[in-house]
């Protein structure tokens, strides 16, 4: 029996990465050289059919990094002279705000208890804060904030930059790049491909950030992979280090496979798909769903409060070929958590919805 992956990553493989990979591997792509035309045509195919799905303007550069995480450094250094701002309600935003500590920079907090969202009304933006650190859906907790409380934000502050955390939400939500700074994401999760690469999207203000922090000499914006030396190369369709040449092939034919169905399919899918296992979670005597909002809920990681051990139901359902993510940090066996991702079917959703029911 073939396992069904619902883990939010790494999660499902895409249902064409098998025909994908056969494609790289018969072309010998992973012996072309990084410098070579044939290369720069791959790294510009990617870029082309990311900035078709995610509405990219030509203001914005697509990079690519190692990973997710890579950015949070990235766009600290590069975009933090002094001060920064966080929205932490989990995990991974407060790891946002960790990397600013980490990195001496003066890091402001508006922090909510796990399972709470936030709504552009209620936040006051410290006034010397230069960058505003947004996660539009925190994976620990299967919480998102809506694009419309993060375009007022910067709405109400076009002073400051503002970036956006998308990893275990790309390409769902709809992010006005007019209005978002910066915003990145990681490919083993919504995108259905091995952990590996990271996208940093990126505009000029931001670039002119870090070509002025440069020129101090008591910071530093990193060295071989600064905002300018990547943009510079990005410029050419290239990267300032031989990257990771299969991942960033099998983005764009993913990407390509994403553009055929459309966004907007994609968008209503996701929360077709997702109200099915909200619906399951209210009507059963065993699950409900940790966040109480609805404007809050993740379209893309549904949490789950069990009523019984977690590893129990975790068991449960890989018995039935089915893996489902175990909570979060101290939810962790208290809760699951389901990836709700474009290579995930309509009848993989009923099947899933079946065996919660039966557990």
């Amino acid at each position: 029996m073939q396992n069904i992956y619902f883990t939010p990553g790494p999660a499902a493989l895409y249902p064409t990465f098998e025909k994908h990979i056969k494609s790289f591997i018969d072309r010998q792509l992973g012996s072309i050289s990084h410098r070579s035309q044939q290369y720069r045509d791959l790294h510009r195919f990617t870029v082309e059919q990311l900035r078709t799905l995610l509405s990219i303007p030509t203001t914005h550069q697509v990079l690519f990094l190692g990973s997710a995480s890579e950015a949070w450094e990235r766009i600290l250094l590069n975009c933090v002279e002094h001060e920064s701002f966080h929205l932490v309600n989990g995990s991974f935003s407060r790891k946002f705000y960790d990397y600013a500590q980490a990195l001496h920079k003066f890091a402001h907090i508006y922090e909510k208890p796990m399972g709470e969202g936030f709504d552009a009304a209620e936040i006051e933006v410290p006034a010397y804060a230069e960058l505003i650190c947004t996660t539009h859906n925190e994976t620990s907790a299967g919480v998102q904030m809506k694009p419309a409380d993060i375009h007022k934000l910067k709405n109400r502050h076009p002073d400051k930059l503002i970036a956006v955390d998308m990893v275990s939400s790309a390409p769902y939500p709809a992010l006005d790049f007019g209005l978002v700074d910066t915003a990145f994401f990681s490919v083993q999760k919504a995108f259905g491909l091995p952990a590996g690469l990271g996208v940093w999207i990126v505009n000029e203000a931001c670039l002119a950030k870090a070509e002025r922090l440069r020129q101090y000499d008591s910071l530093t914006i990193g060295a071989h992979h600064d905002l300018p030396t990547l943009w510079k190369n990005a410029e050419k369709n290239e990267t300032p280090a031989t990257p990771n040449v299969m991942s960033i092939y099998l983005l764009g034919k993913i990407a390509e496979d994403l553009n055929r169905i459309g966004i907007e399919t994609i968008r209503k899918e996701t929360e077709q798909k997702a109200a099915i296992l909200y619906n399951t979670l209210k009507n059963s005597s065993v699950f409900d769903p940790f966040v109480t909002e609805t404007r809050h809920q993740s379209q893309t990681v549904v949490v789950a409060n069990t009523r019984k051990d977690s590893s129990v139901v975790i068991s449960n359902l890989k018995g039935k070929g089915m893996m489902v993510g175990s909570g979060y940090g101290p939810y962790k066996g208290k809760q699951i958590r389901i990836a709700n991702f474009p290579a995930t079917s309509f009848e993989q959703i009923d099947t899933l919805a079946r065996a919660l029911n039966e557990v």
